[in-house]
């Protein structure tokens, strides 16, 4: 029998609900686990096992592991360090906030610890989520499970190494540029961005932004499915958010349609691709025939894409964090620094007119999606690399601008406000995993989770997962 941290997330709440295994007994498990793994690759630096040892505590005198609604049981997991968990360490990966304590939980969070959901960590992220590289000067570098010489990538990198290596069964993230996905397909697990306000969150000081979403990790579809389910429904503290499906998301995946047709992208039309990257999604793509009526090279125009994210991007930041640049600019790194004046000297001619072409974008999204029912492409134009390198200046010897440019195949798509998944799909020579994106319609979680499992069923990389992390050096 496969060790507990071994196992699915799926695996382990099925013992949960029998009894066989106990909330605490599943803490001692993470504790040890995250002990032996993570000096080697630093991906939970803040636990709080008192806090969880409190609540399994309370649901196992309660009997709430047994509830219906109790979707996780009692199951360990992790959150993201830029979610407030009360009384935790919230850093969110800066200095500014080094030695903060959250005086109360995120809405996701109580949420999740209400459908029975157990917090014993916090994961690592870059300063604000900026970059998908995750370094910080509180806590240092997350490194890779499947080699530690690389990056995980980020910014949920701290989630998703921590998924790898088997020190959680599951873990939150979230995602603007590819901040979920792009970790996920660095580090061999699943990572879903849900349709903007799918997953409520907050309060926030900026409720009515729908680039940035909050989403889960896995190491396979069905467990991100079962995060997805705990995390899902309407909330007043967050305006927008969308009602939970009729049919869970769990159940979505007990029948498997044949999908019409798909279409694949090498490159999106805008972006350089790393051969081999392109050599092994083109291949899943191949396979990904088996599921559906055809495969078709297609994609909708995205022209103006990078213009649209880069603003948006950066009204954003400026919206967050402009207040930052008058006091605490001398403990921000460059790269938010960069952003947030980028923000603050756009002109609202600039910003009318991303608006307007996103409009645009989305119109042709949804006339594509008439034809098509997916889009699948690569993930990350690039394998995992160096995580000395904060960010890549060029693929394949076209240069950037920009430290996020290189992060192109996942913002293009979160433009589009409809939902996306990085699966793996398949390893480097050098044994390094390469992950596949699926796109569907907007709100339509169900099926790009029925897709991606409809590949994984066939395809065994959830098994490959390091678990024990690789040391090259």
């Amino acid at each position: 029998m496969a060790e507990l941290y071994e196992m699915t997330a799926t695996e382990v709440v099925a013992l949960l609900k029998s009894g066989e295994v106990s909330p605490s007994e599943l803490i001692d498990v993470a504790e040890k686990r995250i002990a032996e793994t993570n000096p080697h690759i630093n991906a939970l630096p803040t636990l709080c096992l008192d806090r969880a040892r409190d609540h399994a505590a309370d649901l196992e005198k309660s009997g709430s592991t047994d509830r219906g609604d109790s979707h996780l049981h009692g199951l360990p997991i992790a959150i993201k360090d830029l979610t407030p968990v009360k009384d935790v360490r919230f850093t969110m990966g800066s200095l500014i906030h080094a030695d903060d304590i959250a005086e109360h939980s995120d809405i996701m969070v109580e949420r999740l610890e209400e459908r029975g959901g157990i917090v014993v960590a916090k994961a690592n992220t870059p300063e604000f989520g900026a970059g998908a590289q995750t370094f910080n000067d509180v806590f240092g570098t997350t490194k890779n499970p499947w080699n530690t010489d690389m990056t995980p990538g980020g910014s949920s990198g701290g989630s998703a190494a921590a998924l790898a290596a088997g020190q959680v069964w599951l873990a939150q993230g979230s995602d603007m540029g590819g901040s979920l996905r792009i970790p996920a397909a660095f580090s061999g697990v699943v990572g879903l961005r849900p349709s903007p306000k799918r997953v409520p969150h907050g309060p926030s000081g900026l409720p009515f932004t729908v680039s940035s979403v909050e989403g889960p990790m896995g190491r396979t579809v069905p467990d991100v499915a079962l995060m997805l389910d705990a995390m899902v429904g309407h909330h007043t503290m967050d305006p927008m958010s969308l009602p939970a499906p009729d049919i869970s998301y769990t159940d979505s995946l007990k029948s498997i349609p044949k999908f019409g047709k798909v279409a694949y992208s090498a490159n999106l039309g805008q972006c350089p691709i790393d051969p081999e990257v392109a050599e092994i999604c083109a291949k899943a793509a191949k396979d990904f025939a088996a599921y559906c009526d055809s495969v078709e090279e297609d994609c909708f125009d995205l022209s103006g894409g990078h213009d649209i994210f880069q603003v948006l991007r950066a009204a954003q930041f400026a919206a967050s964090h402009a207040p930052k640049l008058e006091t605490k600019k001398d403990q921000l790194k460059p790269e938010v620094i960069w952003n947030i004046e980028k923000g603050m000297n756009l002109t609202g001619e600039e910003i009318g007119r991303a608006h307007r072409e996103q409009g645009a974008l989305y119109q042709r999204v949804a006339s594509f999606f008439t034809e098509y029912d997916l889009l699948i492409c690569p993930t990350v134009m690039v394998p995992p690399f160096d995580h000395t390198i904060r960010y890549l200046e060029e693929v394949n010897g076209e240069k950037f601008d920009n430290y996020v440019a290189w992060l192109a195949m996942t913002y293009l798509l979160t433009i589009t406000s409809c939902p996306s998944i990085s699966i793996p799909c398949g390893f480097t020579k050098s044994g390094l995993p390469v992950g596949l994106q699926i796109m569907a319609p907007n709100s339509r979680e169900d099926v790009v989770l029925q897709a991606a499992y409809a590949f994984e069923r066939d395809h065994d990389y959830a098994g490959a997962v390091p678990i024990a992390p690789k040391n090259p050096s």
